[in-house]
């Protein structure tokens, strides 16, 4: 992994496939990816398939992107039987689960027309990684982790837990299933589970990160926030170099991103210096509305010298927390995603029990109707 790779930017205002195919060739030819890509290797494409979402619900990435990239791996060579597209998305990692997100997210229809593979192996292999910090081995999906090369297509969003989802975030779904709310429960506080994304990349190792930022999520995601044309296409051989882009380009304090912060103290990210963009000009844009959790951030409402002392008091009564509102039905996906086990189903509906919850915001994230809501203590809003 390139710790000092230039991260590129291509405008791309739609998902019209020509355009998406020309704007990832002159990225491929900008960042000199080709010189990573030789015949007889096995490809995995790693995109964002959180949940059962349409493309046009800027949740998952765009099976368009998708199309463009294994088109440039097929014009350099690559097999199209040697390229598979694979995720391990929230809740079940098996065969029923996965083919209802696959079609729904377009990743099917992309398969279908390229002659590619879709992952059906929902095995996973035991990978070690050297000078970890939290994680030490992780299971990680097969696809993934017996790849000649691993292309990471993250969806640019805003996070409730992580601040941002971009190209660290991305690769927690390398992941099998409901193996990830154990990571959660393991380690509830941010700066812990940001050092754990921060090993995990360092054990999938992504050749290349690829930004779909053409729609974008802002607000409370990264499932349950609005939607935000921004049109540009980010991409780099380094993911932390990514992700301060991402957070410079859409106005996110880097210390609201915990796998920034693990980056820097491990020392493959610079603790200051700004992040040269090249290739075309970036839009000027307002900066993305921020989740409430974020919003509602401890440090961001007391002065610096207080922050230790008032701290845990803070975190206990003032924290930002989710709340099950009208128009539940009781699909038990929450309480099937809750690391701390706090949710029950009854008479129908979901019911958190607040003094076991660890706000890893999974349940919000994996709520397919969105309503899980954050809410602030009323004395933020002051």
């Amino acid at each position: 992994m390139m710790f000092e790779a230039p991260v590129g930017a291509v405008r791309l205002p739609d998902y019209d496939q020509r355009k998406a195919d020309e704007a990832v060739a002159r990225l491929f030819t900008l960042l000199n990816f080709g010189e990573l890509v030789r015949p007889g290797m096995k490809v995995t494409l790693k995109p964002n398939l959180l949940m059962k979402r349409r493309p046009e619900e800027a949740t998952t990435t765009h099976p368009a992107i998708v199309r463009a990239v294994i088109r440039q791996l097929k014009s350099r060579g690559i097999a199209p039987q040697d390229i598979t597209i694979a995720d391990s998305p929230g809740g079940l990692y098996n065969h029923a689960a996965l083919s209802g997100i696959y079609q729904a997210t377009g990743m099917q229809a992309a398969a279908e027309e390229e002659g590619v593979c879709l992952n059906d192996d929902f095995t996973s292999v035991q990978v070690e990684i050297t000078g970890a910090l939290k994680s030490f081995v992780f299971p990680v999906i097969r696809p993934a982790a017996e790849a000649d090369l691993v292309i990471n297509i993250c969806k640019l969003k805003t996070h409730c837990m992580t601040g941002l989802s971009g190209g660290v975030k991305n690769l927690f779904g390398c992941i099998p299933g409901l193996t990830k709310p154990d990571y959660h429960w393991r380690y509830p506080k941010k700066e812990d589970f940001g050092q754990m994304l921060v090993d995990l990349c360092q054990a999938v190792s992504p050749a290349i990160t690829i930004c779909d930022a053409v729609e974008a999520m802002e607000g409370d995601g990264p499932s349950s926030g609005q939607k935000r044309e921004v049109g540009v296409l980010f991409a780099s051989e380094a993911p932390y170099r990514l992700d301060r882009a991402l957070c410079k380009f859409i106005g996110m304090p880097e210390e609201r991103v915990p796998t920034i912060a693990a980056a820097v103290e491990r020392g493959v990210l610079p603790e200051k210096g700004k992040v040269d963009v090249i290739g075309d000009p970036l839009p000027e844009i307002r900066p993305f509305t921020l989740p409430k959790t974020a919003e509602a951030d401890f440090s961001s409402h007391v002065p610096g010298f207080l922050r230790g002392l008032l701290k845990p008091v803070a975190d206990k009564w003032l924290a930002a927390r989710p709340v099950v509102g009208e128009g539940c039905v009781g699909c038990g996906k929450c309480a099937e995603s809750c690391p701390a086990h706090t949710i029950r189903i009854v008479k129908g509906r979901a019911v958190i029990d607040k003094g076991g919850c660890i706000r890893c915001f999974c349940c919000h994230e994996m709520c397919p109707i969105h309503v899980i809501d954050i809410r602030q203590n009323p004395l933020l809003r002051l």
